[in-house]
């Protein structure tokens, strides 16, 4: 009889995070200097990953390089033990000279699985041409139709110590951010309670689907666990109070109360937070949803409880009653894509916290010049909202309150500018408090919506780059008291839709936004997630460079990248 191993859980970590290996083929007939030459290559690409790449929390990334040159089989091998013994998920090669593409590059990550990330960055070099032997890999790797991303950026010729052009440096970048994206999500899980908001199918749990693109599992959870825990009071009653003293410290008199009953209902919607983030935290989860209405809140044939606005917007924010910490994506009714939206931009931006909006009411310009004369507000006609229009993004909950001020605001500026009216009894019988604050203008980053299709049985991201814009005081509170004011407003201005097309290619009733993030960076992770970029814009040029990512050659040789990811979303 043999004798197993019982492992214990000593020193267990409590999830896997990515781990990139540097790594470059070689030629055993080159000189010894240029041999050398690339072992640099490597440990300098290591150190500047080491150095640039993060994850969500801000905890940079672990990068483990080889100084191995895979001249052959046999190095390839030493290569793949040493990165399976560092836990290795993501590659990166940097080929300083030519060489032969099967018995190495081949050779080596044909012993990783076929969706692991792989980056091929080169110099633009004439001597020993790295370059080359790039585009021989590429196209080797790609008839046999495994993903690779290339960048052929630059760095000298020469030199035993060449340093990447800072453009060759971002471009790597971004992409391990996308990799880092795609990888760290896969085998973990969200945590959703209740089911599709009033029977909004755009927001449906694709459970299936989700697994089987991004390996994201959703735990599913009743609200009625919620709400018998908040009778059971299953929470610190002393971390209670201690949030509870935070907010007032901080908001004051902008927590509208006017009863007991609505003091009771606030306390409750606190408490709400503290007991679904311990839940979350038992769960691993990364991130959240709640289904709100019907039942929970609006419907009087039950007993509706209190609105769930602060909880949501606590968890989306950068920041609680403890201080800074990570957001942790956050769906009000339970808008399981745009949950999906949120998560994976947050994490392709570094952690900036995301924002959940109804896509609301999309002012034309012609229809905010006529609001404007009507209030006698007179307008120069030159600003960029005037002549472009925008969208006023606004929902009772989710929204971070990172949102009310600027990035890099302070804790206290933020929440100066941020109010708790009494929830709209029309809508929440239940009770409790809404969050509200009007954004600055200047934010920019991505505003994007995910969405799926069960007759291709793919995901599509639409998306474009957005900002935000200010509004004349008079003319920002006539926009708010359009929709619902006692929320929270986010002017949002895309850079290449028009009004037209986007209050036409809106695929749902919700969109999201995160600052600081790049195209690059997204359309870097939606080529390893296989989701179909959305961006049908007229104005928008089909590729910027150094905006967009250069298309891989997968793409070209299966007729575009359309066609080729609807043909793998079949496999």
């Amino acid at each position: 009889m043999g004798n197993a191993i019982r492992l214990g859980t000593e020193g267990l970590a409590k999830v896997k995070d990515p781990v990139i290996g540097v790594f470059a083929p070689g030629d055993f007939r080159v000189d010894a200097d240029s041999r050398k030459r690339t072992q640099n290559i490597v440990k300098m690409t290591a150190d500047m990953l080491a150095g640039a790449v993060t994850l969500v929390d801000g905890k940079r990334v672990k990068v483990v390089y080889s100084d191995i040159l895979i001249d052959g089989e046999k190095q390839a091998d030493q290569v793949a033990r040493q990165f399976e013994s560092a836990g290795v998920n993501i590659l990166v090669g940097v080929p300083d000279t030519w060489s032969f593409p099967q018995p190495t590059m081949i050779s080596f990550i044909q012993q990783f699985p076929k969706d692991t990330p792989l980056n091929l960055t080169c110099g633009n070099s004439g001597p020993k041409p790295g370059v080359v032997y790039v585009h021989a890999c590429s196209g080797a790797i790609s008839q046999y139709g495994r993903l690779v991303h290339i960048n052929v950026g630059s760095w000298p010729d020469t030199g035993m110590h060449p340093q990447m052009t800072p453009a060759t440096a971002k471009a790597l970048v971004d992409w391990c951010f996308a990799a880092v994206t795609y990888k760290r999500l896969a085998g973990r899980r969200v945590t959703v309670f209740g089911h599709d908001s009033m029977g909004m199918e755009t927001a449906l749990a694709h459970v299936i689907a989700t697994r089987n693109t991004f390996g994201l599992e959703i735990a599913r959870l009743d609200m009625k666990l919620l709400a018998d825990m908040l009778v059971k009071k299953a929470y610190n009653a002393g971390e209670l109070k201690e949030l509870k003293g935070w907010l007032e410290g901080l908001a004051g008199k902008r927590i509208e109360l006017k009863t007991d009953l609505q003091k009771a209902q606030y306390e409750q919607s606190l408490a709400m937070y503290l007991i679904v983030r311990d839940l979350m935290d038992d769960m691993n989860a990364v991130g959240g949803g709640f289904m709100s209405q019907l039942e929970w809140g609006s419907d009087p044939r039950g007993v509706p409880m209190p609105v769930a606005d602060i909880m949501e917007s606590l968890f989306n924010s950068t920041f609680d009653h403890r201080g800074k910490k990570t957001p942790i994506p956050f769906a009000t009714e339970a808008d399981m894509q745009g949950l999906l939206t949120m998560l994976f931009c947050t994490d392709l931006a570094g952690g900036t916290p995301p924002l959940f909006m109804d896509f609301r009411k999309v002012w034309e310009p012609w229809e905010i010049k006529a609001l404007a004369k009507k209030l006698k507000i007179k307008l120069t006609g030159k600003t960029e909202w005037e002549k472009k229009g925008f969208v006023d993004g606004d929902n009772s909950g989710s929204a971070a309150f990172d949102w009310a001020a600027k990035p890099g605001a302070s804790i206290k500026e933020i929440m100066s500018k941020v109010s708790f009216p009494l929830a709209d009894p029309g809508y929440f019988p239940g009770g409790g408090n809404s969050a509200t604050f009007v954004s600055p203008g200047g934010i920019e980053g991505i505003a994007a919506r995910m969405a799926y299709s069960a007759s291709s049985n793919i995901f599509s991201m639409i998306w474009d780059q957005a900002k935000t814009v200010d509004l004349p005081a008079k003319l920002s509170n006539a926009v708010c008291n359009t929709s619902n004011v006692t929320w929270p407003h986010t002017f949002v201005m895309p850079k290449y839709a028009t009004m037209g097309e986007y209050k036409q290619f809106a695929p749902a009733n919700h969109f999201h936004m995160n600052w600081g993030l790049e195209p690059a960076r997204l359309e870097y992770w939606m080529d390893l997630a296989n989701v179909l970029s959305v961006a049908p814009w007229q104005n928008r040029p089909k590729f910027i460079e150094g905006v967009d990512r250069p298309t891989p050659l997968l793409y070209l040789l299966n007729g575009g990248e359309k066609t080729t990811k609807l043909a793998l979303a079949k496999r």
